[in-house]
């Protein structure tokens, strides 16, 4: 994550839910294709930090900039920073009732500047295109993370920012979503990573920054983490 890169960056971002700040004055930087995973403790603003770079309501961002590719972001709402190629997959995944595999993925089009193909998502997770016809909300947990990542591929995107992927998930299925996230980076899709499972985010991740109770405890290699029990220990509890 070098101080040179501007690809994405952001710098000194405060951000609020009420009269409570969670995000405290955080900087980084990540540069195009990486995987990043964003660690920390229950609580230590994982979530909050990608819903602010996401530009959605709340945490409110209260100052700081937020840049991709030379464009600002943190005078945008969440639809402009979508339509500039910031896609969030949030925990609860947000699949839309009553609408089919196709469907979910059309809408997603809609209002935005078309990504992936559906043969190209199909061919990401086989799964869908086996449940094309198949309302969302029917599918199983592993099933609809795999369609809210396939409905933030269908539209433009430069920056996936993804909230606790592997959650709740058989592991022949986290190696599914893994397998598709390599694939993601091969096409030279940034991500940033939220997830409590740190040893399967940092095999995953180029680099890693670690948060604690809203601000940055370590910013590095995801390798250096790995090797780093007293690190793991004091900040992961791993």
């Amino acid at each position: 994550m070098s101080a040179e890169n501007d690809f994405f960056r952001c710098s000194n971002i405060k951000a609020y839910y009420g009269d409570s700040y969670i995000v405290q004055d955080i900087s980084f930087n990540v540069s195009e294709g990486e995987i990043v995973a964003l660690l920390g403790r229950n609580g230590a603003g994982k979530t909050s930090t990608l819903r602010a770079l996401a530009r959605v309501d709340e945490p409110a961002l209260t100052s700081g900039e937020v840049w991709l590719k030379g464009e600002s972001l943190h005078d945008k709402k969440s639809f402009e920073a979508a339509r500039m190629g910031v896609q969030l997959v949030p925990e609860d995944r947000r699949i839309i009732p009553g609408l089919t595999v196709e469907e979910n993925l059309d809408l997603a089009q809609i209002s935005g500047q078309p990504g992936w193909s559906y043969d190209k998502i199909f061919e990401l997770f086989p799964r869908l295109k086996e449940r094309r016809k198949q309302e969302g909300t029917t599918l199983s947990g592993g099933e609809q993370q795999m369609l809210a990542i396939g409905r933030a591929l269908s539209r433009e995107i430069k920056l996936l920012l993804l909230d606790e992927p592997y959650e709740g998930l058989a592991p022949v299925v986290r190696h599914d979503i893994e397998r598709a996230l390599m694939e993601v980076k091969s096409a030279g899709i940034t991500t940033i990573l939220v997830e409590q499972n740190a040893v399967a985010a940092l095999k995953l991740a180029d680099s890693a920054i670690i948060l604690d109770t809203g601000e940055i405890a370590f910013k590095g290699t995801a390798q250096e983490v790995l090797d780093n029990e007293e690190l793991r220990h004091e900040y992961l509890a791993i």
